[in-house]
C-alpha cells in the first residue's frame, strides 16, 4: 500500500506529529493541529491527562460548568466586536445595486465574492470619544476584473464613507473560495493523484470537497519556477490547497496550483 501511495501525485503525509510538523516547515506555514486526525482519541487523551493531574494533587475532579453565552445585541458598543446583525447590515450597505449586478463571485455568479467584515478603527479625532460612530470595513473580491474592493460603512448613518479598489492584492481565501478550488481540482485530470491518495486512505472515491478539510495558501508567480500558464498568478487569484482527509492524513498537493480567475489547474515545474 505504501509503495502505491508514494507513486501518486498528491502523496499522503503520515498522520503523525513529526510528519505534520515537517510539512509545516516545508511550506512555511503552521498547519492545523494533528488532533484532527483522530478527534475522538484526542479528546479522550486530553480528559485523561486533566484527571491524572487533579489526582496527583489529591483533588477531586468536578464536572465543568458551562455558562450560557450572553445574548448578542443588534448593535455593539465602542470597540466591541461586530455583532452578527452589524456584519449582515454592513455587507448589505456596502454592496451597491450596480456592484451587485456587475460583479462576479468565485463561482461565476452575480455579485463580488465576500471575503470578510471587520470593525474599522476610529478616526484620529474620535479616539477618546465614547460616542464615536461604529464603522465596518467590508472586503470583496470581484472576479469580473480581479479587483479587491474595500468599503467602509458607517453603521450609525448607514452610509458608505470610503471605497478603495486594488489590483494585485491577494488576501487569504474565504471558505467558499477554498471549496471552489477543491471542486476544480477534483474535476481536473491533474487531480487524479489527490483522488488516488484519498481512496488509498479511506477506500472510498473522492467526489466532493465536502469529504475534505481544507487549508490554503495564496500563490504568486515566481519567475522561472512555474509553467508560463501561471505567470498571471498574483494578478489572478491563485491558490495551493492543503487538503486533509477527515479524521485522516494530510495529502500533499502543493505542486498543484488552481487559478480561480480562469478556473484552470496547473502543475509547478520541478
Amino acid at each position: 500500500m505504501r509503495t502505491t501511495v508514494r507513486r501518486h501525485l498528491g502523496k499522503v503525509v503520515a498522520g503523525t506529529a513529526i510528519a505534520v510538523a515537517a510539512t509545516a516547515v516545508m511550506i512555511g506555514i503552521t498547519l492545523p493541529g494533528t488532533a484532527g486526525a483522530d478527534d475522538t482519541a484526542g479528546g479522550k487523551s486530553g480528559g485523561t491527562t486533566g484527571q491524572a493531574a487533579a489526582g496527583d494533587q489529591g483533588g477531586v475532579v468536578r464536572p465543568g460548568v458551562v455558562e450560557r453565552a450572553p445574548d448578542e445585541g443588534e448593535k455593539g458598543k465602542g470597540s466591541d466586536p461586530l455583532t452578527d446583525d452589524e456584519m449582515k447590515r454592513a455587507e448589505r450597505l456596502a454592496l451597491s445595486r450596480q456592484q451587485l449586478s456587475a460583479g462576479e463571485n468565485v463561482e461565476g455568479e452575480r455579485g463580488p465574492q465576500r471575503l470578510g467584515v471587520e470593525l474599522a478603527a476610529p478616526e484620529a479625532d474620535e479616539l477618546d470619544d465614547p460616542d464615536a460612530p461604529r464603522r465596518a470595513e467590508v472586503t470583496f473580491y470581484d472576479y469580473k476584473n480581479d479587483t479587491l474592493v474595500t468599503r467602509t460603512v458607517n453603521l450609525d448613518t448607514g452610509k458608505v464613507e470610503n471605497t478603495g479598489t486594488q489590483r494585485g492584492v491577494q488576501p487569504p481565501l474565504s471558505p467558499e473560495e477554498q471549496t471552489e478550488a477543491a471542486r476544480l481540482l477534483i474535476a481536473d485530470p491533474l487531480g487524479a493523484g489527490l483522488k488516488a491518495d484519498y481512496k488509498d486512505a479511506t477506500g472510498k472515491e473522492l467526489t466532493s470537497p465536502d469529504q475534505l478539510l481544507l487549508a490554503s495558501m495564496v500563490y504568486r508567480a515566481v519567475p522561472g519556477a512555474q509553467p508560463a500558464s501561471l505567470d498571471p498568478c498574483g494578478e489572478h487569484r491563485c491558490v495551493r490547497l492543503l487538503p486533509k482527509v477527515k479524521n485522516g492524513p494530510w495529502i500533499d498537493a502543493r505542486s498543484l496550483v488552481i487559478d480561480l480567475s480562469t478556473g484552470k489547474v496547473a502543475k509547478l515545474d520541478g
